[in-house]
């Protein structure tokens, strides 16, 4: 079940994505869009939620959900800059980032460890897997994609002081994809001193 809904957000995104794609500008299709896009992030936090409920916990589940992570995140950042909304740098930095800390992961997984899990130095690990960071990220990102595409439906109201918010929580986002991902790198060190062993 967890898998089932872990994989459901994607289609629930990739619909957003087309009405906000095939129908520029038009009101009721961004609103749809808006809807869909909260949906799917809401089901990222479900997906977790059932899977400890139903002891369906497995190394699996926890790729498929980071894999889910991405398609999502990096599609609405390919989006925003494909509609001329954002810069193309930060579906480059977002996807990039995702390139090398999944291939890092990768490793560790050879290794018999989870992806958040891979972590030895405790500040490290606060970064990259406690729960508080996990959650703030999934904010600042949700945040921004929503204010983003709030502030580009035709009838709201303040559009530009939405967007100026909107703008400014996904160069947060951006920033906290980066700084996440930095321990990954500094810490791919003890995999291989491991592999090496």
């Amino acid at each position: 079940m967890a898998n089932f809904i872990s994989i459901f957000r994607i289609f629930v995104m990739f619909f957003a994505v087309y009405l906000i794609y095939t129908h520029q500008g038009n009101t009721p299709a961004y609103i749809w869009a808006l809807a869909l896009t909260i949906l799917a992030f809401a089901l990222d936090g479900v997906d977790g939620y059932v899977a400890r409920k139903l002891h369906e916990e497995s190394k699996f589940g926890a790729l498929l959900d980071i894999m889910g992570d991405r398609i999502v995140e990096n599609t609405y950042w390919i989006l925003f800059a494909v509609m001329g909304w954002i810069s193309i740098l930060f579906p480059l930095i977002a996807i990039t980032r995702g390139f090398i800390t999944d291939t890092i992961r990768s490793a560790a997984m050879e290794h018999g460890l989870t992806p958040f899990g891979m972590q030895v130095n405790p500040i490290c690990k606060f970064i990259t897997g406690s729960k508080f960071m996990r959650i703030s990220y999934a904010v600042a990102k949700v945040l921004a994609f929503v204010l983003i595409i709030t502030a580009k439906i035709p009838v709201c109201p303040n559009r530009e002081i939405i967007w100026a918010i909107g703008y400014w929580a996904a160069v947060f986002a951006i920033i906290f994809c980066v700084v996440r991902g930095l321990p990954v790198v500094i810490e791919a060190k003890y995999l291989f001193e491991k592999k090496a062993d």
